[in-house]
């Protein structure tokens, strides 16, 4: 009786265990915890996109006017951070910076607080560095997009550089680069979950923290992996929505009541000739003497008569009005 009862117990827990291997309860628990740390995800996101914007700006006009020395470096920036991981520079970001200000104040007598800088702001410097580097080679390209016959255009015009800038540079360059800038936000996005290596506890972290105190790694990633996606989505969304703000058209369509208008006004144009009673023919198919012509007329063989004008056997084919 008790093998019995010991191979039932041990059949129950087995049961149990292949049912628990995947539990969507620790799925929905672990979201809405880490949705308590999407504020640090989006504060990281964007704070280093306001950086890396303004940077980039400053990068692209050294790139497009070609200042001397400041190319050169701004060219090996762009290089260097592009050609490393964005893990191995919030490492140095993080071992680095504290360094660097010790021996400011070792050698220089100041007193800078090293350990009294909270360690999100190391992870907002360098992805704010990091995305400097592909915003402003996007930025530099929509620049140089913009056709150079309508900057012609403008000068001929009497626009001068700002207008110019305002009015046609900025408009255009701005609806190529949106799909560029966020598609790298897209992506910052996501890196903001390596924050971890400089101690922030957002989402990723959070989600790491929570595993380990059950053991249901792959629930909490689940969870994880769930909230990026919503987050990726919306914001696809809103850059889909600018871009179609800001959408230049290639051909002007005219409105509805602008048509309406401009066919009133044509209909009435018709119905002032209709009443002043004009004729037109050919100077051949006009009397001799009855052919009003200017010297333009004569040269075109074209004739405009009244019709006091014209005898009724006159006009053969003409066109009244």
């Amino acid at each position: 009786m008790f093998i019995l009862q010991t191979h039932s117990y041990l059949n129950n827990k087995r049961r149990e265990k292949k049912m628990n291997l995947f539990d969507w309860n620790v799925v929905w628990k672990d979201f809405w915890e880490l949705l308590k740390y999407l504020k640090i995800t989006l504060w990281l996101t964007f704070s280093s996109a306001i950086i890396g914007l303004v940077l980039a700006l400053l990068i692209a006009i050294v790139q497009i006017k070609k200042i001397k020395v400041l190319r050169q470096i701004s060219t090996v920036f762009i290089s260097l951070i592009r050609g490393t991981p964005i893990l191995v520079q919030l490492y140095i970001s993080y071992f680095g910076i504290p360094i660097i200000l010790k021996y400011i104040n070792y050698y220089h007598g100041t007193h800078f607080k090293v350990a009294g800088i909270a360690p999100i702001y190391y992870a907002i410097f360098t992805l704010g560095i990091n995305t400097s580097a592909f915003f402003a080679v996007t930025i530099k390209a929509a620049f140089e997009s913009v056709n150079k016959g309508q900057l012609e255009a403008a000068h001929s015009l009497g626009l001068t550089y700002w207008q110019t800038l305002r009015r046609i540079i900025i408009p255009e360059a701005t609806e190529v680069a949106i799909p560029s800038i966020g598609n790298s936000i897209i992506g910052l996005i996501k890196g903001t979950s390596l924050a971890f290596t400089c101690s922030v506890v957002e989402m990723a972290a959070q989600s790491k923290i929570l595993a380990g105190r059950d053991y249901r790694y792959f629930e909490s990633y689940v969870a994880l992996a769930i909230i990026y996606c919503i987050i990726t989505i919306a914001f696809e969304l809103i850059i889909k929505l600018i871009v179609h703000l800001v959408h230049i058209p290639d051909t002007y369509k005219p409105k509805k009541k602008h048509l309406k208008a401009a066919a009133k006004a044509e209909e009435a144009e018709e119905n002032a000739e209709a009443a002043g009673s004009i004729a037109i023919v050919t100077s051949e198919e006009a009397a001799g003497d009855t052919a009003k012509l200017t010297p333009f007329d004569k040269k075109s063989s074209i004739a405009i008569l009244t019709p006091e004008d014209i005898a009724p056997s006159a006009v053969k084919g003409g066109v009244t009005g």
